[in-house]
């Protein structure tokens, strides 16, 4: 079986290009020597099963523990205890059986006594694995932030009475909790919230001594991995490519892993033909047009509210409303959507950020009526001029009406004209998008064969707004090495006529020549 760039499930040895896991784990070897509890936590589809595969099996193999892999991706969902532990048993004795096939296991028919009681079910069972393991006991469940309700209270609780009681009374070693989000935010719904308010801010039980991240791919890993594709098969990848591939990606397992499958599997079978920064390019873009499994379940996100107060203001530059709270924040970092850069929240990569909004706009997008080729000059150049005194158009006669309807309400103007956007520049360009909390500002930059078109969107609520705004989109323009761009500006006084809303004006500011556009 050759090698591949694998996009569905966990890497296995031979089977896959793979980076060492070891390298992203940081201090979990460390936090297991000395019989810590800890939570590890990641991004979906970003190799935490890869790694406590690897770590069951280098743990096993140093004939120091006993270490077992428990999925608990059966129990999610069902918060009734003893229908969820019946299953968490059940899990923790197939582990038990593949890992450590000499260690006497408790028989089903004890394991059904316990269920009796499921609040002491699990730590029973804990109990008596570790007495009868020969060595320490190291336990890591996976997708634990699955189990929900009471099921997750009376999971946290016994392990917390187990960990406490563990010096009469054998218990493991060292147990991870592994998932997308940190214990305290296991609970999603207000009314699990209220069940488990004991619950604080750092830790359900008081005794995690660290919550750790599985590391993105650094620029490194990237070269590695696509360095054993060249060692298989000879196929070069141009440097270009492979810095093109970290940028994008911002080190994403999966979407490293989904681009170079796109390029190597599909786009580029010849072997000799080395991958270049184009491919990387398209391979985006063919990624993002499928909405692949990964993509798909990322914008399934989009529709949940915790998600979209926080979404919904950065796509507009504004702040976050009051309720928002820090636990809203870390559960959109474990989802792997946004991330915190020198104190600003950003989305999390370069992908991330177009699929959003264009995932976003799809259903818009298919509703405008538009010719592109209108807006192409006869010698291919784009007509910009043209493009957004159609916009103006569009804007007044529908545009304004059909913004109202996004679920992203606040960010309802910047949607509609990326939507509008982007049906004209399919095909035949790129919209490369830059947006974060409290920026004040969506920054855009169409790519259209060799030309660059830079638009930055601002909200005007005050008369000072142009003015200020002005110094940005020069500064702008400067970081792009542009001399001319565009500022649009959205008037949010309803009770302004249309005819002193839609105005264009052209102002030379700071060197730059900008394109004002009212609407």
């Amino acid at each position: 079986m050759r090698p591949s760039f694998n996009t569905a499930g966990p890497c296995l040895p031979g089977e896959h290009y793979m980076v060492p896991p070891e390298r992203r784990l940081g201090r979990a070897l460390e936090l297991i020597d000395d019989g810590k509890y800890f939570t590890l936590t990641a991004g979906r589809q970003t190799g935490k099963t890869t790694s406590l595969l690897w770590l069951v099996r280098h743990l096993n193999a140093s004939g120091r523990f006993c270490a077992l892999w428990v999925d608990l991706q059966t129990a999610r969902e069902q918060p009734d205890p003893e229908k969820a532990f019946r299953t968490v048993l059940g899990n923790i004795d197939k582990a038990a059986a593949f890992e450590l096939p000499d260690v006497n296991r408790p028989p089903e028919g004890e394991r059904a006594k316990w269920l009796v009681d499921p609040a002491t079910a699990v730590g029973n069972m804990l109990g008596a694995l570790a007495s009868a393991a020969p060595k320490p006991l190291v336990v890591l469940f996976d997708e634990a932030d699955g189990l929900v309700g009471p099921a997750m209270v009376s999971f946290l609780t016994q392990l917390r009475q187990g960990y406490i009681g563990r010096a009469e009374h054998p218990f493991p070693h060292s147990v991870a909790l592994v998932g997308m989000r940190q214990v305290r935010d296991y609970a999603l719904v207000e009314e699990e919230r209220r069940t488990v308010a004991w619950i604080g801010t750092t830790s359900p039980f008081n005794i995690t001594a660290e919550g750790l991240t599985l590391a993105t791919f650094s620029l490194p890993d990237v070269e590695d991995l696509v360095a054993q594709h060249t060692a298989r098969t000879g196929q070069r990848f141009e440097p270009e490519a492979v810095a093109l591939f970290y940028e994008l990606s911002q080190g994403h397992p999966w979407l490293v892993n989904a681009l170079a499958d796109q390029i190597v599997d599909r786009d580029l079978r010849d072997r000799s033909a080395p991958v270049t920064a184009a491919h990387v390019e398209a391979a985006k873009e063919t990624i993002i047009r499928e909405r692949r499994t990964h993509i798909d379940s990322l914008i399934a996100k989009l529709r949940e509210p915790r998600v979209q107060k926080i979404l919904d203001p950065m796509l507009a530059g504004d702040s976050t409303g009051a309720d928002v709270l820090d636990d809203d924040f870390a559960y959109v970092i474990g989802l792997g959507l946004i991330r915190r850069n020198q104190d600003v929240y950003e989305i999390a990569n370069p992908i991330y950020r177009e699929v959003i909004p264009r995932a976003l706009t799809y259903v818009r997008q298919g509703q405008i009526h538009l010719a592109p080729a209108r807006f192409i000059r006869p010698d291919g150049s784009l007509d910009m001029p043209g493009l957004m005194a159609e916009w103006q158009q569009f804007w007044r006669e529908d545009g304004h009406e059909s913004a109202t309807g996004f679920q992203y309400r606040e960010s309802g103007p910047h949607l509609m004209l990326m939507a509008f956007l982007q049906r004209v520049v399919n095909g035949g360009g790129h919209i490369r998008r830059e947006y974060a909390l409290g920026k004040r500002a969506l920054d855009l930059l169409i790519e259209w064969k060799g030309e660059r078109h830079a638009i930055e969107v601002k909200l005007r609520r005050t008369t000072e707004t142009e003015e200020r705004s002005l110094s940005q989109v020069a500064a702008y323009l400067d970081f792009l090495g542009l001399e001319e761009g565009w500022l649009v500006m959205f008037d949010l006084r309803s009770t302004l006529p249309w005819p002193e809303r839609l105005w264009n004006k052209q102002m030379e500011h700071e060197g730059k020549r900008i394109h004002v556009v009212g609407c």
